[in-house]
């Protein structure tokens, strides 16, 4: 069977009535593509075509009364693909602000645990009845965090999608099987016996994460420190609303950036994020004088033998907002990220998932218990959560549709109500931002600060 690692169930006790834990995506589609034209009935057969082939969307939890360890992952044999996939169209006129708001209202929503957890929303009427010629469609998908990473994420839409309008389905591939009560809990109680074991790589991880963390501190060679994060609007208590907002860059402009100013494409991602979050801030006169804190999470896949869908590390970096001049603010970053890298490296790959699988279910419970019922749920551990996530190089088309833009969506946490995830497509680099209404009613002013940006580097780089 296969059994929710510890990192994977920490996404799964950790959610709440206010922080839904799904990663989402939102696809702008141009179906006028479609041989023999659009129809939702079409679109969902096409669908279940591609179902087979991805086991996360035919798996389920199972649990047990007498399992004391985390729940196992099984198929789902009574999968109905009609409960998962729904249709709704945008009110009139089907612009940025119809759809971001319809997507927020769906995001905000917890994911029903009796079923294999995801959805995909068909949203039509995007462009309003003056666009009906140009058959614009969007397509929403929730997936939980505690089935897929950002990376994982990828793949399956990378399995989702096609490469050409008429791309045949790809192959089937085996899902977890089913296991009885007494099985999960025959497993879960010898993995509960054995877990002590964990101890022997928890304790040498926590000793080095102290012992390295002292010494490049005091060498200055040390990441950003998490709780020095300036307290900002974004870091406020949450509620279940949800507010999107998107943006989609020339990936060559922001190459070129990279090439003349000698950094790395993620340097450039995060000054590009560091400069719109500075406007946007020193515009509402909430402008901190110490540098906004970003959590950057990275993938561990292909690094290590350890179980689990989620195979995240992840690292603090200064953004530098406290610097005025774009392309110094570049270098700062770039310079700041070479540390944060090298601190995070000498931890090594496996160091968060080592920690989590030391934790019991219980004391997970008592854990994010405790925090909710605590001011330290609140807490600004840091400002931002940044994802840089790598795309396909080329146009993608779902159901003979072409893709115009693919805007990935994170979660968002207490004490860190922002959340912008970027991933490049085609020769575009998609930008999804997402946050909490009653912290900041205005995404979009954020959204449209990236272009500006990015001109902004471009011509003084």
């Amino acid at each position: 069977m296969e059994r929710l690692s510890g990192l994977d169930a920490g996404m799964l006790y950790s959610e709440s009535p206010t922080v839904p834990l799904h990663v989402c995506s939102i696809t702008e589609l141009d179906t006028s593509t479609v041989p023999g034209g659009y129809t939702f009935a079409k679109f969902r057969d096409h669908l279940a075509t591609r179902v087979p082939a991805i086991p996360v969307f035919r798996t389920k939890l199972s649990d047990s009364d007498l399992n004391f360890d985390h729940p196992v992952w099984v198929e789902d044999e009574d999968f109905d693909l009609s409960r998962h996939v729904n249709r709704v169209a945008l009110p009139e006129p089907g612009g940025r602000d119809e759809l971001a708001e319809l997507c927020g209202r769906i995001i905000g929503t917890p994911l029903e645990r009796s079923k294999p957890l995801w959805e995909m929303w068909v949203i039509e009427g995007v462009g309003g009845s003056d666009a009906r010629e140009d058959e614009r469609l969007a397509l929403l998908l929730k997936v939980h965090h505690a089935a897929v990473d950002g990376v994982s994420a990828a793949d399956l839409l990378a399995t989702l999608l096609d490469t050409e309008p008429d791309a045949p389905p790809p192959d089937p591939v085996d899902a977890p099987q089913g296991a009885g009560m007494w099985e999960i809990a025959a497993d879960g109680l010898w993995r509960i016996v054995t877990r002590p074991l964990q101890l022997t790589r928890v304790v040498p991880a926590a000793t080095s994460l102290i012992t390295n963390t002292v010494s490049r501190a005091l060498s200055g060679t040390a990441m950003a420190l998490p709780f020095s994060a300036p307290s900002t609007p974004f870091n406020a208590p949450l509620t279940s609303d949800r507010n999107v907002a998107f943006a989609q860059l020339n990936l060559d402009d922001v190459k070129k950036v990279k090439n003349q100013a000698e950094v790395k494409v993620n340097d450039v991602v995060m000054a590009l994020c560091a400069g719109a979050l500075r406007g946007y801030l020193d515009g509402r006169g909430e402008l901190p004088d110490k540098a906004l804190i970003a959590f950057v999470p990275s993938s561990v896949h292909g690094q290590t033998d350890r179980p689990g869908r989620n195979q995240l590390s992840g690292m603090f970096c200064n953004l530098h907002t406290d610097v005025e001049d774009p392309l110094d603010r570049l270098h700062a970053i770039g310079e700041s990220n070479v540390r944060a890298k090298g601190h995070s490296g000498s931890l090594g790959p496996t160091m968060l998932l080592d920690l989590a699988q030391a934790v019991s279910r219980t004391m997970f419970e008592l854990l994010v218990g405790g925090l909710s019922r605590t001011s330290l749920g609140n807490t600004a551990i840091h400002n931002v959560i940044i994802s840089n996530v790598a795309g396909p190089p080329t146009t993608l088309y779902s159901g003979g549709a072409e893709i115009t833009g693919l805007y990935p969506l994170g979660p968002i946490f207490p004490g860190s109500g922002l959340n912008i995830t970027v991933m490049s497509m085609g020769d575009k680099l998609n930008v999804g931002i997402i946050s909490c209404p009653q912290l900041v009613d205005d995404l979009w002013d954020l959204a449209d600060r990236f272009e500006a940006e990015l001109a902004d580097l471009l011509a003084r780089s």
